[in-house]
């Protein structure tokens, strides 16, 4: 890495504790470095909205405002060109394929050393991607691979809205929600339901549950 270059770096996370840890990892790169801290989705999202030069973003997999692999479809439709690495505890082989599905450029386990943190962090902001040695991306479930980029082909309001459809909400309280007109919300679903492929809402929903981590958020992304 050239020690003069300069990163902005986010780290999500809800435990303190591990931002701090995550936050002694990236300080130890040889390269001029902004850090910022986010506690929940919500921040974060705010903290890269209003900053368009993020180099890179580490992102906990479960956090206040989302669950799942929902967080990070948000943020690769939102942000495509942000590197996001996803920093979790799981160790399932199968959850941490479908991260990189859904087109993170890093896993990062919580258990993994301050070095070997730095340098799996190092790969992706020198432009390559971290994939935990033991995990080989290349013997998935087909299936899954193919319903996670037909999900990952979502725009970021069509995100929102699949997420609240799967929370129960009608068009009209969807909505309410989103600020926008019933119309717009049925355009929205109908966009929906032909990118997955699908005829109705429930199917949709069905869809989205199969491949979700954790399942989906009890609230939205402005909750």
């Amino acid at each position: 890495m050239d020690t003069t270059a300069s990163f902005r770096i986010v780290i999500a996370d809800d435990h303190p504790l591990f931002r701090g840890a995550l936050r002694e990892a990236v300080s130890g790169l040889p390269a001029r470095l902004s850090i910022a801290e986010a506690g929940s989705f919500t921040e974060m999202s705010e903290l890269i909205g209003a900053d368009p030069d993020i180099d890179l973003v580490l992102l906990d997999l479960a956090m206040p405002g989302v669950k799942g692999f929902s967080g990070l479809m948000y943020l690769r439709a939102q942000h495509p060109g942000v590197p996001v690495v996803i920093v979790s505890a799981t160790e399932d082989t199968e959850v941490i394929r479908r991260c990189f599905e859904f087109g993170a450029s890093g896993f990062i386990g919580k258990t993994l050393g301050t070095e070997a943190m730095r340098a799996a962090i190092q790969t992706v902001l020198d432009g390559g991607t971290y994939v935990p040695p033991d995990i080989d991306l290349a013997s998935g479930d087909s299936e899954s691979a193919r319903l996670a980029a037909r999900l990952a082909s979502l725009t970021p309001q069509q995100v929102r809205v699949l997420m609240m459809l799967s929370e129960g909400l009608l068009n009209k309280q969807i909505a309410y929600e989103l600020t926008v007109s019933e119309a717009t919300v049925k355009a929205h679903v109908s966009a929906i339901l032909t990118k997955l492929g699908v005829d109705s809402r429930t199917q949709a929903v069905i869809a989205a549950s199969k491949i979700a981590a954790e399942g989906w958020p009890g609230q939205s992304l402005n909750g």
